[in-house]
């Protein structure tokens, strides 16, 4: 299968040999679909909480001395964001007229609101009545380039006498709830090796001002998808795709390689959220009043968690391991199977002493996201899931009931807890379920081939921590997913 030149560029890559083997047997062979009992719901894997019950745990999420910092995806480029305005360019191009009532024709009827017009209206030849050029200046290099920047250097909200990135206003959420005692707001933002210099430019422009207008000191690091978790690429022959100087073809392996990044992590309370799902100032309260209770529960849930392996350290305790399995059950939807005695007190550790998480879940209203699932695990024991629809087998009888009575979805609104009750840092790599990465079938060079996505980053990469699934409200999830989302009234203060 491999050629003796495979070797070397494995060992350049930081991946071995066997490591592909697998890849390439998971692409062929495919991943089995999870064992589903029930889609989460209220009451049964979804809290929800009252005013007093929210005050409870904001007050506990304040009153913390735990260090914090927030974790923010931001590698990806803003291609698809603008996949309206490229099918537009093509058709203008080629003589055809924009409909007024598509994506492409509600931005050239609202262009002068969106926050980059100053911009472009700044280009040397500018013309708004000319759409093919208005959109060449917007979309490449002829212009502002958007088309292949990352989403967090685009201009997302207009204010009376600015406009700011959507990279800046991830920068203000974290002065709102995620400030240390110590006036530092700690974050990590992941980016592409090409965007790298651009990203730390632009933060050092933006340190003083921070630090002067806010009041906080800013600790922002930039961390690279590391090559190593590059997966292989498989022709339809079931062998290793070829580029055309005869190397292998490694294709980036999904948000799920960002576990590496994640593991980073220096502080022991971990905010995640996606670089695009930003609001404009006036509109944040929402999204902090609830970040700061998953934060809450968080810590109450680790708190009664580290009470329990404290007590585990000592004498075997039928009693303790009664109180165990209820917490399991009630807490954090955890049914233990039937366990023999002598490996009670074993099990119910190994259960406990893991990475915590508390997840946000928005109520469907057509959003795509991830689902929250009960799901049966190998050991025969339940566990909270957040599944893709890739996930779910099709051919399933009991497939359209899971749709059918679906009531939310993960907007990646996660609060993470990664040190054990000893302090020290877990091996986020010991809580992947290896077998639930996506197959993916792509074309290049006009040939298919077929992809590995490893475990995404909150599916099958925290498959194995303990989670916890909590309703907030669609107010706290503002993603901008195509240029038209920036006249939404959380982005551009206006309702049309």
């Amino acid at each position: 299968m491999f050629e003796k030149r495979d070797f070397e560029q494995f060992r350049l890559i930081g991946i071995d040999a066997e490591a592909v083997e697998i890849q390439i047997k998971l692409i062929n062979n495919g991943f089995p679909f999870l064992n589903i009992i029930s889609p989460a719901s209220i009451n049964r894997g979804i809290i929800i909480l009252d005013n007093d019950e929210r005050d409870r745990y904001i007050e506990k999420f304040k009153t913390s001395s735990s260090e914090i910092s927030r974790f923010v995806p931001a590698s990806g480029a803003a291609t698809r964001m603008f996949k309206d305005l490229y099918e537009a360019l093509d058709d203008v191009n080629k003589g055809g007229e924009i409909d007024n009532n598509s994506n492409a024709g509600q931005f050239f009827l609202n262009l002068n609101y969106f926050p980059f017009y100053n911009d472009l209206k700044g280009i040397s030849g500018f013309d708004p009545n000319n759409k093919s050029s208005v959109l060449e200046l917007l979309l490449t290099k002829k212009g502002l380039n958007y088309g292949s920047l990352p989403k967090g250097l685009l201009k997302f909200h207009n204010y009376s006498d600015h406009s700011r990135t959507a990279f800046e206003e991830q920068l203000v959420e974290s002065v709102k709830y995620a400030t240390s005692y110590d006036g530092i707001a700690k974050m990590v933002f992941t980016v592409s090796e090409e965007h790298l210099d651009s990203f730390t430019s632009f933060y050092s422009s933006l340190y003083n001002k921070f630090k002067n207008d806010k009041g906080t000191i800013l600790d922002v690091k930039f961390t690279l998808q590391k090559r190593s978790t590059d997966t292989v690429a498989v022709g339809m022959d079931g062998q290793p795709f070829r580029n055309p100087d005869g190397s292998i073809l490694f294709r980036p392996g999904g948000h799920g390689a960002l576990l590496n990044n994640l593991q980073e992590s220096d502080s022991d309370i971990v905010f995640i959220k996606n670089i695009d799902n930003v609001t404009k100032e006036e509109y944040l309260s929402d999204t902090v009043i609830w970040k700061q209770t998953l934060a809450g529960i968080l810590l109450q849930i680790r708190d009664e968690i580290f009470s329990f392996l404290k007590r585990l350290d000592g004498e075997s305790d039928p009693a303790l391991n009664d109180e165990i399995i209820k917490f399991l059950n009630e807490r954090l939807c955890i049914k233990l199977p039937d366990l023999p005695g002598e490996i009670r007190k074993d099990f119910l550790y190994a259960k406990l002493n893991r990475p915590i998480r508390v997840c946000g879940m928005v109520r469907n209203e057509g959003e795509p996201g991830g689902g929250p699932y009960i799901v049966m695990d190998a050991d025969g024991s339940t566990s909270l899931q957040i599944l893709e629809s890739a996930q779910l087998d099709k051919s399933n009888r009991n497939y359209q009931s899971w749709m059918n009575e679906s009531t939310h979805f993960n907007p990646v609104d996660l609060v993470c807890s990664i040190r054990d009750y000893q302090g020290k840092k877990f091996d986020l790599s010991k809580y992947v379920d290896p077998e639930t990465g996506f197959i993916s079938n792509k074309s290049i060079q006009g040939q298919s081939i077929k992809a590995l996505e490893l475990p995404g980053l909150w599916n099958g990469a925290m498959s194995n921590w303990n989670t916890i699934f909590v309703e907030v409200p669609v107010s706290t999830f503002n993603p901008v997913k195509s240029v038209t989302d920036l006249l939404r009234p959380q982005h551009s203060g206006f309702s049309y």
